[in-house]
């Protein structure tokens, strides 16, 4: 490729190398300010040789170092301004990438229940600190709302939680799937849910033991879920 290219035609080059590179995608980086191509006088957008290399070097950042989109925005900035990146560093806070075959970052072996209680039960955060946090747009935070993935108390705070399903979600919007395509899992996780109080309704464990066998049963239903989808993924 040589010269000014469109978004179809960057995307059909780069599949080779990316292939779940999507134009939703793309789209998705020149929002987050990663990536500023050109615009003709009729709005249609168009890449020069350096924008698609920087675009191969964004996917090839979250593909092979695990990198988030801060760490490479950063990064970015810094080749910007003429300085040195240092490429086979981790990101911040993350380990070095894992082995070829090992399982990727947050795809847990086994979750125990002592697992579940990780999170800070008190802690709240804003919409801003939401979407700043997560790395998602108030509109994917508005569609998640929608959708029952995530909901603010009556004071407009969110919770831990609410950051992880927000952050994982934007990482399905980053290969063009939205919270509308997400449904299957919310349904599912109700699902779950509702089968682990009926089984403690069943059993009527003594008050002491209820919370410990909820995390319990939690935990079993997070890795069958875990296991089977890693199944079928192969």
């Amino acid at each position: 490729m040589s010269g000014r290219h469109t978004i179809g035609q960057v995307v059909r080059s780069l599949q080779g190398e990316f292939p779940d590179l999507t134009i939703s995608k793309v789209r998705f980086l020149e929002g987050k300010g990663l990536i500023a191509p050109e615009r003709t006088a009729s709005g249609y957008r168009m890449f020069t040789d350096a924008q698609v290399d920087r675009l191969r070097f964004i996917l090839e950042a979250q593909r092979d170092r695990f990198w988030p989109l801060k760490v490479i925005s950063d990064a970015l900035d810094q080749m910007d301004r003429g300085l040195e990146v240092d490429l086979d560093a981790p990101a911040p806070g993350r380990p070095a990438p894992p082995p070829q075959g090992a399982l990727p970052p947050g795809a847990p072996e086994v979750v125990s229940a002592a697992d579940l209680g990780a999170v800070d039960p008190t802690l709240r955060i804003s919409r801003a600190e939401l979407c700043r946090t997560a790395e998602v747009s108030p509109a994917q935070v508005d569609d998640m709302e929608a959708f029952g993935f995530v909901t603010a108390d009556k004071d407009g705070w969110y919770t831990a939680v609410d950051v992880d399903i927000a952050r994982a979600i934007g990482t399905f919007a980053a290969h063009g799937l939205t919270a509308r395509h997400l449904r299957a899992f919310r349904l599912a996780a109700d699902r779950e849910a509702a089968l682990v109080q009926q089984t403690l309704t069943a059993s009527r464990p003594p008050e002491s033991e209820r919370e410990a066998r909820k995390a319990t049963l939690a935990a079993a239903c997070l890795n069958l879920h875990v296991a089977l989808v890693r199944a079928e993924l192969g």
